[in-house]
């Protein structure tokens, strides 16, 4: 792997121009095919297999024209206080706005809520409309949702009180705009301090961008929708900086060490590359791995992140080298340059072996002692005490994760300055908690020989079920052989009692199937939630399993060695816990819920855990494999255990940490958002980089190591002879590996920042 990547570095080096120029074609088709990509359809959430998705299949197939994937709107009016919405004026004004809206281009129905049985308030104070449009949300022009804000307006002028709901209304977050210029911003300003140079704190920038914008292009010209490409966004961003980050760092340890720009940039790509290769492959397994959910959304968002990440590391040992040809002394900080010219005539190979990497990881003994190197030594010195004390405290963190609750947060948990929580606040005062999460219940009675009684006996079976405040009457589709009836809970769709009454309604099936011949399935949006949560739960230890176990095998490669992979993997499950400790203290407890904008607290959204486990696996494993590289690279190159931990934290623990800071800063700019998702993701990946960077990686992995000493890199002899050799370290490029060809430094600084 080393000797195979020199080479390719050395290549895009010395043909800079013809690898510059391949890849800016390269991104011009993508940006050409997306341009030219018709608009993507939005994703159809389905679920294959669940009962919910049963429903909706039996649904689409019985009641032809009734597409559940169209946009809809409610339009929820409140009478003036004291006033009751019936009275005439105000009863005229809402006749007149859903007439208004009726007459839309795109609007299929508006039902006149004093048309409709139900959609008044037995107070008389609270209305609701139901708009349905003939086409998705994302086809919705601005004239139709301009038609909704006016409606609004229109019912306020008047003296009611109105708010708005459904899908309909456009999202408020900036997701893919600020929130990323956010982070990229603070990524420029923790890079040149890092570097101390504006062309090293632009490289990674650049190549990042670069990496991004080729794979989100290919997935917007593959025909994926725009919510496809959020994971793909954010991690191409991370993974993108984090590599670059390594790489650069790496070269301008060899230029230090005395090695010509083309000679350094090799020997950067060679060893530093390999650590970044395998670093996207444990990433790609993670973000791959989601398929294993059986959620076609979940996988088509992995698979997409998965392509955007190998671009990323397909960027970093192809076009990063050919920059670095560019930037050959820009890159260094000025005192580097000024010491650069006589450092050069130490180390220089010529015509023979590549020599100096072990005298690179040798000298490191003798080198002036960094934070890295101090921390190091502090921790060695102490390590069982470093070791409990930094268990004890990610545990101690990770208790609330026992109170974990899942389940899909909607409209209830966004801040009450949005119309669609005041909308379902307005509901619920009106009509009860659970009319805001009704459930549909398909009756299939093809197989009865009275599909009328049948759907009689299961609106009176569901009228007799304990929680169930209403059920409308069953609705039939034109065979007459399928009825459609609306069961209103008693409690708001978040509920866990909600929750327990769909598995009730589910069990009773069987004794109307018995009974009538007749088939009843439960679905609706509170029942597709509680589905989603429990195929997320079911799938959540085979995809632990494929995950970590497909990356120990990998780690074990690296390393050559049992014990650091299950090190690796007991540390991601200490920072995965402890981010989950996190989400449930302020989402479901209220800890600093006012600090962090978390106006409704409750259960954590399903999804959440098995997509940290995937992102902050990935990122996880980047960190340990940067790390401990350079650690084994020096113990291969015979450092005692001890002092081998210490030079890899003097050439890898500014650059991890600088990495970790970039990732965080770009994470908790998601907490500012407006969508408690999105808060979510953002608050649970912050803190999940942060405990794995800083606690894992930079404290328990050396308080580890330090006390297995030799036995950390132990691997049975046997074992050891079937695990392929892929000298990740560069070894070979130490003994009798490639040839250095004589350099005659051309164009020493072309470009000079």
């Amino acid at each position: 792997m080393a000797t195979f990547l020199y080479r390719l570095g050395r290549f895009s080096f010395r043909r800079r121009r013809l690898v510059a120029l391949l890849w800016v074609v390269i991104l011009a088709a993508c940006a050409f095919a997306a341009a030219k990509a018709p608009t993507a359809a939005e994703d159809g959430f389905s679920m294959p297999g669940t009962e919910s998705q049963k429903a909706f299949d039996l649904l689409d197939q019985r009641f032809p024209g009734g597409n559940s994937n169209t946009a809809d709107a409610r339009i929820v009016f409140v009478g003036p206080k004291g006033q009751k919405v019936t009275a005439a004026a105000n009863k005229a004004a809402v006749e007149k706005i859903v007439a208004n809206v009726a007459s839309g281009s795109q609007v299929k129905g508006a039902l006149n809520p004093f048309d409709m049985a139900g959609a008044v308030s037995k107070d008389g104070t609270t209305a609701y409309s139901t708009i349905s449009y003939d086409v998705q949300s994302i086809d919705l022009t601005d004239a139709t949702t301009k038609a909704l804000e006016d409606a609004a307006k229109e019912g306020r002028d008047a003296g009611l009180t109105v708010e708005l709901g459904g899908s309909a209304l456009v999202p408020d977050g900036e997701l893919g705009g600020t929130t990323e210029l956010v982070g990229v911003a603070a990524a420029a300003v923790v890079l040149l301090i890092t570097f101390g140079s504006l062309a090293a704190a632009g490289l990674p920038l650049l190549t990042a961008i670069v990496g991004i914008g080729v794979g989100v292009a290919s997935i917007v010209a593959l025909g994926m929708s725009t919510t496809t490409t959020t994971l793909a966004l954010m991690l191409g961003l991370a993974v993108g900086i984090d590599y670059a980050l390594f790489i650069v760092s790496r070269y301008r340890t060899e230029r230090a060490d005395g090695h010509s720009a083309e000679e350094a940039v090799a020997r950067a790509v060679g060893t530093a590359g390999s650590a970044v290769v395998f670093a996207g492959l444990t990433v790609v397994i993670a973000l791959a791995g989601l398929s294993v959910v059986g959620i076609p959304v979940l996988t088509k968002m992995g698979l997409a992140a998965a392509g955007t990440v190998v671009i990323a590391v397909l960027v970093a040992i192809t076009l990063l080298p050919a920059l670095l040809g560019f930037f050959q002394k820009a890159v260094l900080s000025r005192t580097e340059r000024r010491a650069g010219s006589g450092a050069r005539g130490r180390q220089r190979a010529r015509g023979g072996a590549v020599s100096g990497a072990a005298g690179s990881a040798g000298s490191a003994g003798s080198a002036k002692p960094n934070m890295g190197t101090r921390w190091a030594r502090f921790v060695i010195r102490r390590p069982l005490a470093v070791l409990v004390l930094g268990v004890l405290g990610l545990g101690l963190i990770s208790v609330p994760a026992l109170d974990l609750q899942l389940g899909m947060p909607g409209d209830e948990s966004k801040p009450t300055s949005t119309t669609q929580r005041r909308a379902y606040d307005a509901l619920a005062d009106g009509f009860g908690p659970g009319f805001n999460g009704p459930l549909t219940v398909v009756v299939d009675a093809k197989g009865s020989d009275d599909p009328k009684a049948a759907a009689a006996q299961a609106a009176k079976q569901l009228s007799a079920t304990d929680g169930v405040v209403a059920v409308t009457p069953p609705a039939f589709n034109k065979a007459g052989d399928t009825a459609v009836l609306t069961a209103v809970p008693a409690t708001g769709p978040s509920s866990s009692d909600t929750t327990d009454l769909v598995h009730t309604i589910r069990d009773e099936a069987g004794g109307l199937k018995s009974e009538t011949g007749a088939t009843m399935l439960v679905t609706g949006t509170t029942a597709v939630n509680v589905d989603v949560s429990q195929k997320l739960d079911d799938a959540l230890a085979p995809y632990l399993t494929l995950v970590v176990g497909l990356a120990f095998l990998l780690l074990m490669i690296v390393f050559r060695s049992l014990l650091v992979p299950l090190k690796a993997a007991l540390g991601f499950l200490l920072s995965v816990t402890a981010s989950f400790g996190v989400i449930v203290a302020v989402f479901q407890w209220g800890w600093l819920a006012d600090v962090l904008g978390v106006e409704q607290t409750g259960p954590v959204m399903s999804i959440t855990p098995i997509f940290l486990i995937g992102v902050v696996f990935g990122l996880a494993m980047d960190y340990e494999v940067f790390l401990v590289t350079r650690m084994r690279e020096a113990y291969v190159h015979g450092e005692r255990p001890g002092e081998a931990i210490v030079a890899g934290f003097r050439h890898s623990a500014r650059v991890v940490v600088a990495a970790a800071v970039i990732m965080i800063a770009v994470f908790a700019g998601f907490i500012g958002m407006n969508e408690s998702m999105i808060k979510m993701m953002g608050l649970g990946l912050a803190s999940a980089v942060f405990f794995d960077a800083f606690v894992v990686r930079m404290t328990i992995v050396p308080a580890v190591l330090a006390l297995l000493g030799h036995r950390a890199w132990w691997l049975p002899r046997w074992l050891e002879k079937a695990v392929p050799q892929v000298d990740v370290e560069g070894e070979k490029l130490t003994h009798g590996g490639p040839a250095a060809a004589p350099v005659a430094e051309p164009d020493p600084d072309p470009v000079r920042v």
